[in-house]
């Protein structure tokens, strides 16, 4: 009779920074090309059942029944807009942000919110104790019987809590505390992240209760985890901005339940993360007037509008001239110098260039373009722009202005805040005449935008 003898369980080694797995461990992962960062893990049981298994059987989409469970306001308006309005029964959500950057303060806000409705909350701390947590909901003032405080990081003893204590919302701060005795590997490793994410995301969709996790931020501004923490959960929120600065600034990269281009503002003051209804006023606070290389843009992020300054100086290098540009893309900016230098014959290529969005503001859309050569043509040329003028437009490579969406949106914003004329794309005004009291440039190319704007 032939001897029977137990396999061990087989290892792999895992990139930590991008989850390539290789049988062999290797110094360099060929796949992201991080030194360092393969680590040997236990392979996972292929025999263990995923998140969501099914008992049933394939069904017409059109005969699938949709719950019409409303959404849950948190309280806090910028993140819900955020959210798509409100968090979604079941879903998984992943906020993420840099140390110190206030994510614990807007998820403890966010739960306050919640438990001042009658609703049973459990927030369970992998990085504070119980004491620590209730002093800084102290300085917040947050006090309700409803918000459930929890103490821990072994994932079975959460899971368990949290089916005894049947709350409306479980948050976990952090993920990377969180681990699994099932699992050999440290906390925070990619094999306890993936575990700890996969039956969260499994206790979310089969109690149709919503879970947010906390996820800390690599310095290569990340989240890690890595992508596969991305892929599993269904909304991924970055609370953007400097520590050093007053503002915050929350998006969503990924939104099953909603728009990806809302943009929530908040202020950090000692109270806590005070919300900021009207961004536009607070952005252009402190604006000089009078000041070359300064100019205001309309934007526009999700449904909201806002005014934006945009600033640059164009200095004489000492050396290789210099390409510095913080809020906007690099590349963008790099393209609108040529642009410049080209079609309107400014000399900035051989200049250093600094560009500047004012108040932490990330602009990614195109209708910032015009506002960018605005400002450098500005700086360049010691001119200042008027203070009630403002612009927006994409520019193009042959230097013409094209036309941008929700022109209507962008006007009404300007006009709240005193501004009274606006170069602008020749086709956004020609559908926009009469329609709002401000004075409208309509240009063609940017020559006539750099005379309308001097």
């Amino acid at each position: 009779m032939a001897k029977l003898t137990a396999k061990a369980p087989k290892s792999q080694h895992v990139c930590q920074a991008c989850g390539f797995t290789t049988p062999k461990w290797l110094g360099r992962c060929t796949e992201c090309g991080e030194y360092g960062s393969l680590v040997e893990e236990s392979a996972p049981d292929s025999r263990r059942a995923g998140a969501l298994s099914s008992q049933g059987h394939p069904t017409p989409i059109c005969d699938v029944r949709v719950s019409d469970e409303p959404r849950l306001q948190t309280g806090v308006a910028e993140l819900d807009r955020v959210l798509g309005g409100g968090l979604v029964p079941g879903s998984l959500v992943l906020l993420g942000g840099e140390p110190g950057i206030g994510k614990s303060t807007l998820l403890l806000q966010a739960l306050d919110g919640l438990a001042r409705q009658g609703h049973r909350i459990l927030y369970v701390s992998g990085e504070e104790s119980m004491q620590q947590t209730a002093l800084r909901a102290e300085r917040l003032g947050v006090s309700n019987k409803n918000l459930l405080i929890l103490a821990e990081t072994e994932l079975t003893r959460i899971l368990t809590e949290a089916e005894s204590t049947r709350p409306l919302v479980l948050a976990v701060d952090s993920i990377q505390t969180v681990h699994s005795g099932t699992l050999d590997s440290v906390p925070g490793s990619l094999a306890q992240v993936r575990e700890g994410a996969g039956r969260l995301m499994s206790f979310a969709k089969s109690n149709g209760v919503p879970v947010i996790l906390v996820g800390h931020v690599t310095k290569e501004g990340s989240l890690a985890g890595p992508k596969t923490l991305e892929h599993v959960v269904d909304t991924v929120l970055y609370f953007e901005g400097e520590r050093t600065q007053q503002y915050r600034v929350l998006r969503a990269t990924k939104n099953r339940f909603g728009s990806t281009n809302e943009m929530g503002v908040f202020e950090m003051r000692a109270e806590g993360l005070a919300q900021v209804p009207n961004p536009s006023a607070l952005f252009l606070a402190e604006r000089p007037i009078g000041a070359p290389g300064s100019a205001v843009v309309a934007a526009v992020e999700g449904t909201r509008p806002f005014l934006v300054e945009i600033q640059a100086l164009v200095a004489t290098p000492a050396g290789i001239p210099r390409r510095t540009a913080l809020g906007i893309d690099p590349n963008r900016v790099s393209l609108l110098l040529a642009v410049i230098e080209r079609r309107a014959g400014i000399d900035v290529l051989g200049q250093d260039v600094f560009v500047n969005v004012a108040g932490g503001v990330r602009l990614s859309e195109p209708a910032s373009d015009l506002g960018v050569i605005a400002a450098v043509a500005s700086s360049a040329r010691r001119r200042p722009v008027d203070p009630h003028t403002l612009c927006f437009g994409e520019v193009g490579l042959a230097g013409e202005v094209r036309a941008v969406a929700r022109a209507e949106l962008r006007l009404a914003e300007a006009h709240k805040l005193g501004f009274r004329r606006c170069v602008m794309p020749e086709l956004s005004r020609s559908q926009l005449e009469g329609s709002t009291p401000l004075e409208l440039i309509g240009v063609k190319d940017v020559n006539k935008a750099l005379e309308a704007l001097f």
